[in-house]
């Protein structure tokens, strides 16, 4: 990078640290720093909510996801904005009500304690796990940037967003937040509009989306029904319902954020326009993938996007990248000639079967010595990391913005990383320290001893997660790797609030030993590869409901 865009990302970096410990001051007791008084109006709460689920997962993996596999990923959030109705007329008005710092203390209200640990481990488990792999997404960046090891960038990575965590608890996260999503909202837009702006002369937008909706890659909405396609309407509407309904009504990361709403109002309004955004905002940035496919159908592109894993790989097999390289080229000029003729066809009103046959031969053509090079990479162990999905958008970045931008969309990438890990971190330390901790305590604790056992319990899972982040490695598409580990939890966990709002009958008992087995059969599922991921949190939330309802009723 140039000493501008140095200058830049330094500058962006350091003033969010700044700002973050700032703002964070004046730290008083656990109602401070874990719920920033409960204060925040809802815009704060909006923002606070989207930047938590906007990590750099999402900037760097999804481009990368439509590039690879079209935009059918947005199906993927068609049941959220009827989960952000549910939450609000029936999750916001408890919690508010009970003035809960923990989503799972209600559940030692409604059931009993074992089934309020139970519950917060099975959100420590996934959260700090999926945490883990949301520091990993930056460090990639570091890593390609100064070409350390990638252990090396997870450690800083992780250790500079500790320091504000650390010290300015939830109202250091709720105020960084707001300036880190504005950040990112604009450089979408700069993004979007800086890969049109690269597209040769004479090929505008309308030729980019023609090239991209004929490689299927504007595949919005699928109707086809599968129990194993990972994204379809079916499973997008009913599957990411239920998923949102656990991920924003009981993970504390989210919990976390409209509790600390002045009131339940403005808790509400957050979480509606959060329903509203969400979506565009995601069609957005995986539209710049499809772009960017569109972008090197017309220009030369690598034959592998991760140049760190290529070089490797490269080193050790010269001849045969070599003769592998001289099919690319050949193949690539040809795919070139035949995007642009597909241009000019289309100006023309010309619909030729035949060039539109030549070009997908070409693409498949393409894409077979792609995934040679990657099975390759994968067989030999020629990189830590061989994913090239992660990549894509990294790859554009790095090498077609110009000076100052790079350092800003870098910069970028990582606010996005620090929002959704600082909320995740300060959730998990509020849901340890007041889930676990606390409940074994026989006298209560002074409001100094609690925020100085908060600040460690934020400090002990920033290192848990960076530990996580040290086995990230092999997990390929991140944004596909967060979301299966989530759903391996969630169900279960969703089942057993279910149960507690809906279900008045089930007393603790039951729903704990239903929650045990269903969790082990959602395990299972898995494993055995029976269903895509987001239809475990369906069966994991009817499975607690049906088998709580079959153990016997007994007292608490």
């Amino acid at each position: 990078m140039s000493t501008l865009d140095w200058s830049i990302l330094l500058l962006t970096l350091i003033g969010i640290i700044a700002y973050g410990v700032y703002k964070g001051r004046n730290q008083h007791g656990s109602q401070t720093y874990l719920l920033a008084d409960k204060n925040m109006p809802w815009y704060v709460v909006l923002l606070g909510i989207m930047a938590t689920q906007a990590s750099a997962i999402t900037f760097l993996s999804a481009p990368g996801q439509a590039y690879t596999d079209g935009m059918r990923f947005v199906q993927y959030y068609f049941g959220l904005p009827i989960a952000m109705v549910v939450i609000s007329i029936t999750f916001i008005p408890i919690f508010q009500k009970l003035n809960v710092y923990t989503a799972y203390e209600y559940l030692e209200t409604r059931f009993d304690r074992k089934t309020r640990v139970l519950t917060s481990v099975l959100f420590l488990l996934s959260r700090g796990l999926s945490t883990g792999i949301s520091i990993y997404a930056p460090s990639i960046i570091l890593s390609s940037i100064m070409g350390w090891n990638i252990y090396l960038t997870n450690i800083i990575t992780g250790g500079l967003l500790i320091i504000y965590t650390y010290t300015g608890g939830a109202k250091a996260v709720a105020h960084t937040q707001k300036l880190q999503f504005l950040i990112i909202l604009s450089a979408i837009a700069i993004a979007g509009y800086l890969i049109v702006a690269d597209l040769p002369q004479g090929i505008n937008m309308g030729d980019a989306l023609y090239v991209a909706g004929k490689s299927g890659k504007l595949n919005v909405i699928t109707t086809d029904f599968s129990w194993t396609d990972k994204y379809n309407i079916w499973s997008g509407i009913i599957g990411g319902f239920f998923l949102a309904l656990s991920y924003f009504g009981t993970d504390q990361s989210q919990v976390g954020r409209y509790i600390s709403g002045k009131d339940t109002t403005e808790s509400r309004r957050g979480l509606l326009m959060n329903g509203i955004v969400k979506i565009p905002m995601q069609f957005g940035i995986l539209l710049i993938g499809a772009l960017l496919f569109a972008l090197y159908s017309y220009k030369p592109a690598p034959l592998y996007f991760n140049d760190s894993a290529y070089t490797s790989y490269k080193t050790a097999n010269t001849e045969e990248v070599t003769q592998l390289e001289q099919q690319y080229k050949v193949l690539h000029n040809n795919y070139e000639q035949q995007a642009t003729k597909l241009a000019e066809e289309r100006k023309q009103n010309l619909n030729s079967t035949s060039t539109l046959q030549e070009f997908k031969e070409t693409q498949a053509a393409i894409q077979s010595i792609r995934d040679t090079v990657k099975s390759r990479i994968t067989r030999y162990g020629h990189s830590k990391d061989s994913s090239d999905t992660n990549y894509i958008f990294l790859y554009f970045v790095k090498h077609n913005l110009p000076k100052g931008l790079v350092g800003l969309l870098f910069a970028v990438i990582f606010l996005a990383s620090w929002g959704s890990i600082s909320a995740a971190i300060n959730s998990l330390a509020s849901s340890s320290l007041m889930d676990i901790q606390l409940l074994n305590n026989k006298e209560p604790l002074s409001e100094a001893k609690q925020l100085s056992l908060g600040r460690w319990h934020t400090l002990v899972w920033g290192i848990f997660c960076i530990a996580v982040a040290m086995f990230a490695t092999k997990m390929g598409s991140l944004i596909e790797a967060v979301n299966i580990l989530g759903s391996l939890f969630y169900g279960t966990i969703l089942g057993i609030f279910l149960v507690a709002f809906y279900v008045k009958k089930v007393r603790g008992n039951a729903v704990f030993i239903a929650a045990l087995i269903t969790e082990l059969i959602v395990i299972a599922i898995y494993i055995a590869d029976i269903i895509s991921f987001l239809w475990l949190n369906v069966v994991g939330a009817l499975l607690v409901v049906a088998f709580s309802l079959l153990v016997p009723a007994k007292s608490k």
